[in-house]
């Protein structure tokens, strides 16, 4: 008679999985007794800065309530494939961790230059080296996280990386290796091993939730963005609705039905596009279909009027339902650096009379707020609207800024005044004072004295267990 573990739901046999578990578990037993010493052999920040050398992300044993162990192992795996020095570490508020030079300190002990973010308690902050992620794009991310995520450390971690990752320059560092992402060490290394030697498909189990989790978000963003996007075809539908033109008409030439013809197929392909769309970048087709029909409408009333055919060029930046922007004005958001963007001619008017362009706001958690101050979900509907995106120069100090942090954003028609507002706003550099590149090893030759010490600015955004008062670890250059 074979001896087995029968399973409550069905009766059948489990034993030789049950019995190779049991197995296991006295082997890990075993085994983390053995590290034990080693792991005492660090504490605090040294600890941590120890584990992110050889792991993209330490989570401390108390923190697990906030990100599990899986979590933080398919964090780990997305930083690593992504192949970016980006280093993520939660921590407990507690005065083994004093918030003030947190992040310089763990900088320094770490060595690697890199984006660095730091749960801490309920708090977040990060700070990177300037040839990795500028620091107006590091400031403008934590912000949005902040803000977005506060309640959900692992979503608002989920959110950063994806972000950074996108944006950060240089290489992950070759001492993370192959091990695990956790920052659990050697034994969780051989843990992971066994369980997926043992019981298979654990990999692919952490896989598809972090699968899961992108997809949840991608809804999200999508449900945001759909409204928005919704509102611009109706907008453009109730153009074609108002305008008196008739193809038939004898005054229509066929230059004028062709231009007619075009904003109408814009229209339907808007519309088409939008219902077929399953994720945030789907829109991006979409409001490039919306763009393209506007101005195929402002040159058929150029040919209706006899007057010179428009120059083409993106939508206004103040609201592309404006249609074909006009002209390039100075502007500059509240509290913002001035910029040159480009504004159609009621907004023009608008901004040499003294008086505030008509800005397109959304619906967000705070209120309405213009569409550049509402996060960087809106980064495709943008992106479709001007061309190849947003040129930095153009966002910069902006929350939507920070999703256009790195190049390749310009169009071809922006004059110069565009690129200095690149190199003064958001540029990425290429290198330290050093000479390292992002995922090097500089050890301690950074500059801390630009931020003063604690990362000048915006402070740790944190929780009621952060002991946050609002100020003194905000993100910034290193």
């Amino acid at each position: 008679m074979r001896l087995g573990f029968v399973s409550r739901a069905g009766g059948r046999p489990a034993g030789p999985l049950l019995a190779a578990l049991f197995g296991l578990s006295a082997l890990l037993l075993a085994l983390g007794g053995a590290f034990a010493p080693a792991a005492r052999a660090a504490s605090g920040i040294d600890a941590v800065a120890d584990a992110l050398k050889k792991n993209p992300v330490y989570v401390d044993p108390a923190m697990n309530g906030q990100v599990s162990p899986s979590d933080a192992t398919a964090l780990a795996d997305k930083i690593r494939s992504d192949n970016k020095p980006v280093f993520v570490a939660v921590l407990p508020a507690t005065t083994a961790y004093p918030k003030q030079y947190l992040l310089q300190d763990l900088r320094a002990k770490v060595g690697i230059t890199g984006v660095y973010a730091v749960r801490l308690g309920n708090g977040f902050n990060a700070g990177a080296d300037p040839q990795v992620m500028s620091h107006t794009a590091v400031r403008n991310l934590v912000g949005e996280v902040q803000r977005s995520y506060a309640g959900d450390a692992s979503k608002q971690l989920d959110q950063f990386v994806d972000q950074a990752d996108a944006q950060a320059h240089g290489h992950a560092p070759s001492s993370w290796g192959s091990q695990g992402g956790s920052g659990a060490g050697v034994a969780g290394a051989v843990a992971v091993g066994a369980l997926v030697v043992v019981a298979g498909g654990g990999g692919s189990l952490v896989y598809r939730r972090s699968r899961r989790r992108r997809a949840e978000r991608d809804r999200e963003q999508l449900d945001q963005l759909r409204r928005v996007v919704d509102e611009d075809i109706t907008a453009f539908g109730e153009e074609l609705d108002r305008l008196d033109f008739s193809p038939s008409d004898p005054h229509a030439d066929d230059a004028m039905r062709e231009d007619y013809t075009h904003a109408l197929d814009a229209y339907d392909r808007a519309k088409t596009l939008m219902e077929a769309a399953r994720r945030p970048d789907d829109v991006r087709p979409v409001t490039e279909a919306l763009q393209d029909g506007r101005f195929a409408l402002a040159t058929l009333a150029a040919r209706r009027a006899g007057e010179p055919l428009p120059e083409r060029r993106v939508p206004c930046f103040f609201d592309p339902r404006h249609g074909p922007s006009v002209a390039d004005v100075d502007w500059a958001p509240p509290a913002g650096v001035h910029r040159t963007v480009p504004a159609c001619a009621a907004d023009a008017a608008r901004l040499a009379d003294g008086r505030e362009p008509m800005s397109r706001t959304v619906e967000t958690a705070h209120g309405p707020q213009p569409y550049w101050d509402a996060g960087s979900a809106y980064a495709p509907w943008a992106g479709g609207y001007f061309g190849g995106g947003m040129l930095p120069g153009l966002l910069a100090g902006t929350l939507l800024g920070s999703a256009f942090g790195g190049p390749g954003y310009g169009y071809e028609g922006y004059d110069a005044g565009y690129d200095a507002g690149y190199d003064a706003g958001l540029g990425n550099g290429g290198g330290g004072d050093d000479g390292s590149q992002g995922g090097d090893y500089s050890g301690s030759n950074f500059d801390a004295t630009d931020f003063g010490g604690d990362f000048g600015g915006g402070g740790f955004g944190g929780g009621d267990d952060s002991g946050d008062d609002g100020g003194g670890f905000g993100g910034g250059d290193w």
